[in-house]
């Protein structure tokens, strides 16, 4: 069937809608950043404090290439957010599977990060407050998402339709 690869900023709903995608599908999911800090026994924040952002994003490649060979050739796979920074995880993901952009306005990230906020989880990039760093971050981004994404989703729709959606895109889909 194939690996899905789910790219997007904070908030744009990659974990949700892989976990609803790979039970759609009954495959794997594998969530990149979950993963990453299972292996390191920390949070995000936690790497990066002791580490900074370099060590996350080495982390965080070799996380993706162990996520590949864990997957087989069918699963779901949320990345992180900031897995596009390297051009070479965009390579791969575009090579290895296919890649949806689950696209999300700032507001909508904002209203969604602060519905769960996982503080750990989700340190501060810029250092600004959060409506001003998921648009700029996003902005920055988007890019790079467009570069290595087959195809881009409104993230605002429902869940199921989002699957749909993407089920509807896949290779031998009727």
């Amino acid at each position: 069937m194939g690996i899905i690869f789910l790219v997007g900023g904070r908030g744009s709903g990659k974990t949700t809608v892989g976990r609803a995608l790979a039970r759609a599908r009954s495959c794997a999911f594998i969530d990149l950043d979950a993963c990453l800090c299972e292996r390191a026994g920390m949070s995000v924040a936690e790497i990066v404090a002791a580490e900074g952002w370099d060590g996350f994003r080495a982390r965080e490649r070799a996380a993706l290439g162990e996520a590949l060979a864990q997957a087989g050739k069918d699963a779901v796979i949320a990345t992180g957010g900031g897995v596009v920074l390297a051009k070479e995880n965009r390579e791969l993901l575009r090579s290895n599977g296919l890649v949806f952009w689950l696209s999300v306005s700032p507001e909508l990230a904002v209203e969604r990060l602060c519905a769960s906020p996982l503080p750990e989880q989700r340190p501060s990039l810029t250092g600004q407050d959060m409506t001003a760093e998921v648009r700029q971050v996003l902005q920055e981004r988007a890019p790079l998402y467009a570069q290595c994404a087959h195809h881009k989703l409104d993230a605002a729709k429902e869940i199921d339709e989002l699957c749909r959606i993407i089920l509807n895109l896949l290779p031998g889909a009727s």
